[in-house]
């Protein structure tokens, strides 16, 4: 692409918008926590457990069947989705399921997949 076509075509900034932009911009704290998000995202193994979550509620030793993992593989994944507040879990007797952690989990795993289809 030619250098020229990429370069504003003012020699100032559009002040109103720059303006309303930046009132609008949340804090560095905030954009941080959800690039950190972003990149819980960024492994595939993480999004097959979420897939799968998706899915059903399930316990380590079916999501590690499943994904044909060691348990122990699944369970330092699942730390991380916990730590990262995208999945729950609850205790029946000796066996622990989780699930997603809520509907915007789903939402952002069902829009994901829908792009990807496109």
């Amino acid at each position: 692409m030619d250098a020229e076509i990429e370069r504003c075509e003012f020699i100032h900034a559009h002040e109103e918008i720059v303006n309303k932009v930046n009132s609008e911009m949340p804090d560095d704290e905030i954009l941080y926590d959800l690039a950190e998000l972003f990149k819980i995202f960024g492994d595939s193994t993480r999004i097959k457990i979420l897939y799968v979550l998706f899915e059903s509620e399930m316990c380590v030793c079916d999501i590690a069947q499943l994904l044909n993992m060691t348990q122990s593989a699944i369970s330092h994944q699942l730390r991380a989705l916990k730590q990262s507040k995208l999945v729950k879990y609850r205790r029946e007797g000796k066996t622990v399921f989780y699930s997603l952690a809520d509907g915007h989990v789903r939402t952002i795993l069902g829009q994901g997949m829908e792009h990807v289809a496109e």
